[in-house]
Parts: structure tokens; C-alpha cells; sequence
């Protein structure tokens, strides 16, 4: 899906499916862009409008994930025997799951401006997700392109052009610093299965 001719934000969720159909989940990549002072503030002024509607934006990026990538699902064992798209919707733990996720975004977001804060933040997040739930790092890219996705069609009005630009940068950061604490930690390389 394109938006105002924009296909930016799209292209990392299409990454994102050609992985799955074959089975890898890949990358070790330079270094993004540095986001500049315009796209910090698009970043903040567009998920303001976001966070208003946090949960059901986060249900909607986790049933999008779920959907679009089933074997995310892996690693979640508390909804993961979940097959009826309904009723993982209805799933308190799916909820509290897609709240923490946007309480994370929001966490980056209001600290867009803090290097030295997103890289602590993601750390944690990155750390966490490798050493106690076993989450391959691709999911993070595929996870980044559903969540951009999600909110170019859940918001149309905010996010245009300038915002998906923006939000595809951010997103391309997110990504090398969850790649960074994965090579630290002796992942392996970047290169694995998502089976």
C-alpha cells in the first residue's frame, strides 16, 4: 500500500514477507541516517493522535503481525495455541502484550531528541527479547514494517508523506540498535531461521 505516492515505510514490511516465504530473517546493516530535528518533531506531533488510541493500535499491530507473519506466534505461549483471529482479539494477554509495545514506542518517542536514552531503551528491549524469550532479530524488522503499516492505514490524515518518511527512519534506527545488542550478546549472526 502506497500513500501520497509514498511507498517508504511498506518497503521493510515487504522485506519483511519475502523473509517469511523463505524462511530467513537476515541483515546486518550500516548505520541509518541520523534523524534530523524536522523529523523528531513530525515523530512526536504524529503519535500524539496515535497514543490517544494506544490499545486498539497495538491490537491491531499484533493481530496484523500475527496474521500476516503466523510464526511470530512462537513466541508468545500465552495466545500462541490461539487460532480464531476473534478470539486472539479478545485475549486479555494479547492486550496487555500490544500495550506494552506501544508504552515502549512511546517511551522512544518522547525521547526521540536523547540518543543516549533510545539506545538504553532499546537495549533493554533488544536484551530481553534475545536472552529470555528467544525472539529472532528479523522479527523486530517485520514487527517495524506491521507497525508502520498499521498506522498509515489506521491514520491516513496524519501520516503522509513527511510522516512515513520520518517514521521509516525511525524505525530503520530501532532496528541497527536491536542488531547491535544482539551481536553483543553473541547472538550469532544476524543470520537465522524463522520457522
Amino acid at each position: 500500500m502506497c500513500v501520497s505516492g509514498v511507498c517508504v515505510c511498506v518497503s521493510i514490511y515487504r522485506q519483511g514477507c519475502e523473509m517469511e516465504r523463505n524462511g530467513e530473517v537476515q541483515e546486518q546493516m550500516e548505520r541509518p541516517e541520523a534523524l534530523t530535528d524536522g523529523e523528531r518533531a513530525t515523530i512526536q506531533n504524529t503519535w500524539a493522535k496515535v497514543y490517544e488510541n494506544k490499545e486498539a493500535a497495538g491490537v491491531a499491530v499484533l493481530m496484523r503481525l500475527f496474521t500476516s507473519f503466523p510464526s511470530a506466534k512462537q513466541f508468545f505461549s500465552q495466545f500462541r495455541h490461539i487460532d480464531d483471529p476473534e478470539e486472539m482479539q479478545a485475549s486479555t494477554q494479547l492486550r496487555k502484550h500490544a500495550l506494552r509495545v506501544m508504552s515502549a514506542l512511546n517511551t522512544l518517542v518522547e525521547n526521540v531528541h536523547d540518543g543516549e536514552k533510545t539506545a538504553e531503551v532499546l537495549k533493554v528491549v533488544a536484551k530481553s527479547h534475545a536472552v529470555k524469550h528467544n525472539v529472532e532479530p528479523g522479527y523486530f524488522k517485520i514487527l517495524a514494517g506491521v507497525i508502520l503499516e498499521v498506522l498509515v492505514e489506521a491514520f491516513p490524515e496524519t501520516f503522509g508523506t513527511e510522516a512515513q518518511g520520518a517514521w521509516s527512519k525511525l524505525m530503520a534506527v530501532v532496528y541497527w540498535h536491536v542488531t547491535q545488542v544482539y551481536a553483543e550478546i553473541g547472538w550469532g549472526s544476524i543470520n537465522n531461521t524463522a520457522e
